[in-house]
């Protein structure tokens, strides 16, 4: 039998919750962005085409929505439940941000609201279309909320320490720490990219299933060209997260990089195997990579684990979690870029089946991806759950039965995943695309 540890059970079932509400908080943040751009495209073109891509765009993102809302309500509880200590003494210092993030979903959830249900009411199309932009503004400020409270557990400033508890809290000040700039932009950033992915492959999907018509043509053109945009912004900004790491955070950076010894000229280490004396084999070494990645010098100096104690030492698997984020984040970067070119030179074709799958297969891996970023995040601030300040071992309860509220919420994931294919089926189903086109005299 293995013995009940409720630190455990605690980090497990927060991990599960924020794995599958990370989801669709992506494409929360995501999704609008793509849906006011067919629209925009749609009234300054006067592209039907693109009317029924927002349409239907928007019927899939209320669904996801809803999931969100009760993954997000889920998270708040366990929050109070399972980390009583960090709330007590953190609680008024995150509460600000919380609220914001709360005010913001319900800011987008009116106007969503209202958008879905106006079609066709407004003499200028731009008057609907104005309705969509505090859906958009809405769901980037809940990422950019949400996102400055990991980044102050992160890089946590703006108040006194007493006594296991903050005092004098400066609010503004803990928002707007040292890993807000790159955490939220970083963020949605990859938002914006995953659901360009998403979209993407369900076009690219169709359009290999043999269904050619314009409407998918359009859907994928117009995914992917956000998708390229958001890919060079995703990889600019992560090269700036590896520097302030390197400033803020060494240890992380040197656990995920597998860096043990502080040096010049560091190489950086992709992939491989560490054995019980932490020497590294089977690994693909670059010169000198690390010392750019951490300083923009190919000799600079990059810290190692050794200066820390090893109690502090993060757990060494985010080294695969950082490997999976940045080869996936290439390999969209480079399928986004082929497309590019390919639909740029009208002489090939763009359409063709391995590059119709690459991106198919893109979708889920962006989604990985995002997955991978988290538990990065999330595990390479261990053993702190604010860092430098209070243990997640202190932090959490010691309650009984966590174990059995990790079963019943796994359940109730599995439900709603299971209810959110049901119901896209049958939406989608019910209204399928001949006949919307048809009804807005699209052959």
């Amino acid at each position: 039998m293995v013995e009940y540890d409720p630190v455990l059970y605690s980090r497990i079932l927060t991990g599960t919750t924020l794995g599958f509400h990370t989801i669709f908080a992506t494409l929360g943040s995501g999704i609008p962005l793509l849906i006011a751009l067919a629209e925009w495209i749609g009234i300054k073109r006067n592209d039907l085409h693109y009317h029924v891509l927002a349409r239907r765009w928007t019927r899939g993102y209320i669904i996801s929505v809803a999931v969100g809302v009760v993954t997000g309500t889920a998270i708040s509880l366990q929050l109070s439940l399972l980390w009583p200590n960090f709330m007590e003494a953190a609680g008024h210092t995150i509460a600000l941000p919380l609220f914001l993030e709360t005010f913001a979903f319900f800011f987008e959830a009116i106007f969503l609201g209202i958008y879905l249900y106006t079609w066709n009411r407004f003499k200028s199309k731009y008057a609907h279309f104005l309705l969509l932009l505090p859906v958009f503004i809405g769901g980037g400020a809940s990422a950019f909320f949400i996102s400055t409270v990991n980044a102050f557990m992160n890089s946590p400033i703006g108040f006194n320490y007493e006594n296991g508890i903050l005092t004098n809290v400066n609010p503004i000040m803990a928002m707007f720490n040292p890993a807000t700039p790159t955490k939220v932009t970083h963020v949605l950033a990859t938002s914006y990219l995953t659901a360009a992915f998403i979209l993407a492959s369900i076009a690219a999907f169709s359009i290999l299933r043999g269904r050619d018509h314009v409407y998918h043509k359009k859907a994928l053109k117009l995914s992917m060209t956000v998708a390229l945009a958001f890919a060079i912004c995703t990889a600019l900004i992560g090269d700036l997260s590896g520097k302030y790491l390197a400033q803020y955070q060494p240890e992380k950076l040197a656990a995920a990089e597998w860096h043990f010894e502080t040096e010049k000229g560091a190489t950086l280490i992709f992939a491989g195997s560490l054995d019980e004396n932490n020497k590294i084999s089977k690994a693909i070494e670059i010169p000198y990579a690390l010392s750019i990645l951490a300083h923009g010098i190919p000799g600079a100096e990059v810290i190692g684990l050794e200066e820390f104690p090893v109690e502090d030492w993060p757990p060494l698997v985010v080294h695969y979690y950082f490997d999976w984020m940045v080869t996936i984040g290439m390999f969209l970067a480079l399928v986004a870029f082929i497309y590019f070119c390919m639909q740029y030179r009208k002489k090939w074709n763009e359409f063709n089946k391995p590059l119709l799958s690459a991106i198919i297969v893109g979708g889920p891996l962006a989604m990985l991806a995002i997955e991978a970023g988290w538990f990065m995040a999330e595990q390479g601030r261990q053993p702190w759950i604010i860092r430098g300040f209070m243990r997640t071992a202190e932090a959490a309860t010691t309650s009984k039965h966590v174990d059995t509220m990790l079963y019943l919420f796994i359940l109730l994931y599995i439900i709603l995943a299971i209810s959110i294919i049901i119901v896209l089926k049958r939406v989608f189903k019910a209204s399928p695309l001949e006949k919307e086109l048809k009804k807005q005299g699209i052959e």
